[in-house]
């Protein structure tokens, strides 16, 4: 027989006191630390706990006694069951605050280094409708809300396009109107759902790997192009060109209508061919008279407008007169190479997609610039001892590495090239600060800029100048 589960309490009368990382709330119940979600501090709660350590508990918030008095109403209908956008009940000053103090607790408690004042954070001009790219799913089987269910009333279809409910891989929230993106977004996949709908097409299961439409993605530019990519599990080429035209003749805004037949396990488009039915193969955005090129595959920072204030704070703290070598770690697509080259003597790119590093160069081709040099590979492998010595020692390095920081081979190489100025742009001050900890024998922090990318979400970037010991 097996084990009875132990049932776990409810903790009644809490006060949320701060945040925490990951945008948790924060309790403390006795010596118990207490994270939970979807409330502010001064939020009185009743919290069933669903997970209990020796040290802290995680729950749900069933009940709310009181609001705390910087809370505000989330504007979004789907808020609290689409998992995105935590923070809408906050203020975005509020927001701001919580996130400049996200940067400062991880540098100062995980960093142990000596740090100057640390800039205010620069917000984001837009806080609503601010990406430039969304991914939608197609589903047979989408969520069903508590009080839909509760209502008596059978749903007339479970077929829905929207986003993954968290934790549940076969589950998708038929999303009405998403805040995220400009209202093009919305209407190009509410419509594409109320064809399919009424024209019979199958919306994919995700259990069974079966059905016809998979996956939307949509992508802008403050230019006003509009890229469309509809992903098709299987070839159906009478319906799909029936549905591509109703498309593109619905919404003439699009300038560039792709789709792409994926009929892996997996909804990644990397690896598959981008077929064009309508219009151009790419769009492009521009920053300072520089054109970058945007296909299906392409990575940007999904935030063009704040993008541009990420990258002026760069440039800043790279200080170039035009006679540096830069190598730039982590380039993507080297956006960041190409809007420092007219003010470097030389830029090196170094990327692990093979496909980024294209774009990369092409990047350069279109704006005709000929000081730049990208390489494909893991950094590790490429930015050796080596590789400096062929290419000579940068006099500054800019990287900008993904979420879990820069490998130990990696730091180890940039000490021994020691260049004079490192500026180092992170998605996560935590790994940042492990990584500063590294290099604080050589290098001391100059300067600390945190940016926010994405309102509305704990998510945060932060700029650190370092300069070489003397």
């Amino acid at each position: 027989m097996g084990r009875k589960k132990r049932q776990l309490p409810v903790l009644e009368n809490v006060t949320i006191a701060d945040v925490a990382s990951e945008g948790k709330a924060l309790a403390r119940v006795d010596e118990m630390v207490v994270f939970t979600q979807y409330a502010v501090p001064g939020d009185v709660v009743d919290i069933q706990v669903t997970k209990k350590k020796k040290n802290y508990c995680e729950g749900r918030v069933t009940r709310f006694h009181e609001y705390g008095a910087e809370r505000c109403e989330a504007v979004c209908s789907h808020y609290g069951v689409c998992g995105g956008c935590k923070w809408q009940i906050l203020p975005y000053e509020a927001q701001l605050r919580h996130k400049q103090k996200q940067v400062e607790d991880a540098l100062r408690r995980l960093g142990h280094v000596e740090l100057p004042e640390i800039s205010p954070i620069k917000g984001s001009a837009k806080t609503y409708f601010y990406r430039n790219k969304l991914e939608f799913t197609f589903s047979n089987r989408r969520w069903v809300p508590f009080e839909e269910m509760e209502s008596g009333n059978a749903p007339e279809t479970l077929n829905g396009v929207g986003f993954h409910i968290p934790g549940m891989f076969d589950k998708v929230l038929d999303i009405e109107k998403c805040w995220l993106q400009e209202d093009i977004s919305n209407r190009i996949r509410n419509e594409i759902r109320a064809y399919a709908l009424e024209k019979g097409l199958t919306f994919f299961d995700l259990r069974r790997q079966e059905g016809f439409l998979r996956t939307l993605m949509i992508r802008t530019t403050s230019t006003g192009e509009v890229m469309a990519v509809v992903v098709f599990y299987h070839e159906e080429k009478e319906a799909r060109e029936a549905l591509l035209a109703h498309v593109a003749d619905k919404f003439p805004e699009i300038t560039s209508l792709l789709y792409v037949i994926n009929g892996k396990c997996n909804d990644t488009i990397t690896d598959q061919r981008i077929h064009c039915y309508k219009g151009a193969e790419a769009i492009y955005e521009e920053m300072e008279g520089l054109r970058f090129k945007i296909g299906a595959k392409s990575f940007y920072q999904t935030n063009s407008e704040q993008a541009y204030e990420l990258y002026k704070v760069a440039r800043e703290f790279a200080a170039l007169t035009r006679e540096e070598l830069v190598y730039d770690l982590y380039t993507g697509t080297g956006t960041i190479a190409n809007f420092v080259s007219r003010q470097a003597r030389q830029v090196i790119g170094i990327e692990y997609v093979p496909e980024a590093i294209e774009d990369a160069k092409e990047n350069s081709r279109i704006n005709g610039i000929g000081n730049t040099l990208f390489y494909a590979g893991d950094m590790k492998d490429i930015l050796t001892d080596e590789f400096i010595t062929k290419h000579g020692r940068p006099d500054v390095i800019i990287t900008d590495p993904p979420r879990a920081g820069m490998h130990e081979d990696v730091v180890n190489v940039i000490l021994n090239a020691e260049p004079r100025r490192i500026v180092y742009v992170s998605c996560n001050p935590a790994t940042q600060a492990r990584d500063l900890q590294l290099m604080d024998a050589k290098y001391r922090v100059e300067a600390v800029q945190p940016v926010d990318m994405f309102p509305h979400t704990h998510h945060v970037e932060n700029v650190v100048l370092l300069t070489l010991r003397k």
